[in-house]
């Protein structure tokens, strides 16, 4: 059998940091030794001076999605593409149900977006936009197919929003079945009327994005979506977290007892509601839900993810170009499709946060990926680096500098979100249980060794935390 060897690396796991060498054979950790000199290898990777870590894990992007009459840039090809350049190597993505249709046709729909295309490994959540008994019925067969998480809006009227009741009784079910409910957590109706007073008084810049879904709307979704799980006696997972006070609801909640997690995302650490008040319809780049905050958020978002109250860190990828799409928006903030390129650049973005202080070393590795492994039933497939675990291992150089620059990076977008930012610390190696898809050549850049279709499907098993 065929052993490739990550020679003198320093391991990193969630909980430990040592030195390793690793082998695997037929896409599976199978050893990790002191010394591997007596094996024999048909391929050598020289990890010296370097971290072996387990390959990221982004459980929320938005792929050949339809959004706001267009639909997302990067689809299944190109978007886990650019995640495997970043560092990550499975990405969950969310199905839609169409309001009326069911589980079945929106899964079906997305199985047909993603095979033959993903070249990284991926699962699925659900969105539910109505929750009629077919629905809950439908919820307990897909949990079977792996599908164990179901997301709820309480935002966007008409299209995705959800009642507290219907999202109360999806809370039940998921508790019968096993399944885990994911909250957009924003006050969506108050919202709509902020936006059209905004429009009537003639302000259509994408900085009233911002101005118009304010902190208080996010806190108060919070809220709500604690108190129904609460109520229903379950499990809650409150998505792309971005102000102060949603995250003093979760930590209320978590002070309690309550099993309440939440992810935030890079956008909300690194960029802030400046950007979207940038001139001309620069700041329409900056457009996602929930807004970027003014800066002094940041502080308070690093702190919950040292002090375990935000668990993960995800991206809500969901990419837009500025020219056809973007400005769509031209003449209405409200028109701007919402949302950010970001899966290739997490793993770059938060080891700043480790080499600036904020985060630890092993802290890194679990919110990028052993956390979301352990909370979305993939781990200890993968998540991790440990005998019998998926090899989906990343070389990281901590020491390589590398510029987030659109010339140098693969999302399929127009604009870079971060241009001009340089960083320290980047991937050398990235390897998809076993297979070396992304390798630095001899003068430091990347180069793609996968293909389209490598990726597999992954059944995910229920919350078990």
């Amino acid at each position: 059998m065929a052993v490739t060897v990550i020679k003198g690396g320093t391991v990193v796991t969630a909980c430990d940091t040592f030195q390793a060498d690793v082998l695997i054979e037929s896409g599976r950790i199978t050893g990790l030794v002191a010394s591997s000199a007596g094996v024999t290898a048909h391929e050598v990777i020289d990890a010296t001076g370097k971290y072996v870590i387990p390959g990221g894990i982004d459980v929320h992007t938005h792929l050949d999605m339809p959004f706001g009459g267009t639909t997302s840039s990067d689809d299944f090809e190109s978007g886990t593409v650019a995640a495997a350049h970043g560092g990550t190597t499975t990405i969950v993505d969310f199905a839609i149900q169409q309001k009326g249709g069911s589980l079945r046709q929106a899964l079906d729909t997305w199985h047909a977006k993603a095979e033959g295309k993903a070249a990284v490994d991926y699962g699925f959540h659900m969105i539910v936009t109505d929750f009629p008994q077919s629905v809950s019925d439908e919820m307990g067969q897909l949990v079977n197919e792996g599908i164990s998480s179901f997301k709820l809006f309480m935002a966007y009227p008409g299209v995705l929003l959800l009642d507290d009741q219907s999202i109360f009784k999806a809370m039940l079910r998921a508790g019968e079945i096993g399944a885990l409910i994911c909250m957009h957590a924003e006050t969506g109706l108050p919202i709509d009327v902020l936006v059209e007073r905004a429009l009537a008084a003639g302000h259509t810049a994408p900085v009233y994005h911002a101005l118009t879904r304010p902190e208080v709307a996010e806190a108060t979704g919070t809220e709500r979506a604690i108190a129904l799980a609460e109520m229903a006696k379950v499990p809650v997972y409150l998505v792309h977290l971005s102000a102060q006070r949603a995250l003093e609801r979760v930590m209320e909640a978590r002070d309690r007892g309550l099993p309440a997690y939440a992810e935030t995302c890079p956008q909300y650490l690194f960029l802030s509601q400046d950007d979207l008040a940038r001139p001309g319809f620069e700041g329409a780049k900056y457009v996602c839900t929930p807004p970027l905050r003014p800066a002094h958020h940041h502080d308070h978002l690093w702190r919950g993810l040292r002090t375990y109250d935000l668990q993960v860190v995800s991206t809500d990828h969901c990419p837009f170009c500025m020219k056809g799409q973007k400005e769509l928006g031209t003449g209405s903030f409200a028109k701007i499709p919402n949302g950010m390129p970001g899966v290739e650049t997490r793993m770059h973005l938060m080891y700043e946060g480790v080499r600036e202080g904020k985060i630890s070393l092993n802290r890194f590795v679990e919110i990028t990926s052993t956390a979301p492994a352990k909370i979305f039933g993939l781990y200890p497939r993968k998540g991790t680096v440990a005998v019998g675990c998926d090899a989906d291992l990343v070389v990281w150089d901590p020491s390589k500098k590398f510029e987030l620059s659109h010339a140098n990076l693969h999302m399929k977008v127009d604009y870079a979100a971060y241009e001009g930012k340089t960083v320290i610390g980047a991937p050398t190696h990235v390897l998809s249980r076993g297979r070396l898809v992304v390798e630095d050549d001899k003068l430091g850049r990347q180069r793609f060794h996968g293909k389209a279709g490598q990726g597999q499907f992954i059944k995910r098993g229920t919350f078990a935390l």
